[in-house]
């Protein structure tokens, strides 16, 4: 038998060994989220049904063909509700996530390379505002800059700044005790140069996968704020404010609380598991 014969003969083998490999759960995982971006990016593909304007004589309706997860007090569609809510409540997220891996990522950056007293100054600052609880100091900052999903997401980025900072921190300082980061300095490298070429592209794996798992977080923060009032103003549909709406109709229409609830939560378990997947993969 020839070597081609042998790997013609062996690639179904592979194929066969490579979909048992596949995760299931990361599959659907990335299907979830990717579905949830889908909606905030084009939502009339995936409803007829407006996000603000109810239908009259459909208040209150339950589950059927026609709306799959019911009709809230005033006729309007649960689920294109849902839909149309994605967009405030994952563009809050990115805020959120952006706000904070920019600014912990510089902090830890400066910080573990610079070291001396800078570095003492960093974390200290870092340690205080771990020390604070984060819906507290959400709610302070919030107060500071005002209502409205810009300024929740804001608020609780800033709450993560100090989480990307430790982490971001303690890997600089692995990184920069490698060889080839020493070698770069004993070649005549610049100090800066080495930070941007060698030190930062090899410590943001595992900042990428906390950031990852701090979109989920995000998302539970900013509807958790939503549900307190605090987030997008009425009828602007957003997930946490969804729920605060049905929590007075949990007797007579179970589905307004429960199906946004049931989407906020398999976002927050897909993005963990995806965060998982990135922290695992070398």
């Amino acid at each position: 038998m020839s070597n081609l014969d042998l790997f013609t003969t062996r690639r179904p083998e592979l194929g066969l060994s490579k979909l048992r490999q596949l995760d299931v759960t990361l599959v659907l995982s990335w299907a979830v989220v990717a579905i949830a971006v889908a909606w905030a990016v084009a939502p009339g593909l995936f409803t007829p049904h407006s996000g603000t304007v109810g239908i009259a004589g459909n208040q209150l309706r339950a589950p059927d063909a026609t709306h799959w997860f019911g009709t809230d007090e005033i006729g309007r569609d649960v689920l294109a509700r849902i839909i149309y809510g994605a967009i405030n409540s994952l563009s809050g997220a990115v805020v959120a996530v952006v706000v904070g891996f920019i600014g912990g990522t510089s902090l830890g950056l400066i910080a573990g390379s610079v070291g001396g007293r800078l570095d003492t100054i960093i974390m200290r600052i870092v340690d205080v505002l771990l020390s604070v609880p984060g819906l507290l100091f959400q709610l302070s900052l919030i107060i500071i800059l005002g209502f409205g999903t810009v300024n929740v997401a804001i608020a609780v980025g800033t709450t993560t700044v100090a989480g990307f900072a430790r982490l971001m921190r303690s890997e600089v300082i692995r990184v920069r005790r490698a060889d080839y980061v020493e070698a770069a300095f004993g070649s005549g490298g610049r100090f800066g140069a080495v930070l941007w070429r060698h030190v930062l592209p090899n410590s943001l794996g595992t900042v990428i996968a906390f950031a990852a798992l701090q979109f989920g977080s995000a998302i539970l923060a900013i509807s958790t704020l939503g549900f307190l009032g605090y987030g997008a103003p009425p009828p602007t549909p957003e997930w946490g404010l969804l729920i605060a709406e049905g929590r007075n109709y949990l007797t007579t229409a179970w589905w307004m609380t429960t199906f946004p609830g049931v989407i906020v939560i398999l976002i927050v378990l897909a993005t963990n598991r995806i965060s998982q997947s990135l922290r695992r993969t070398p």
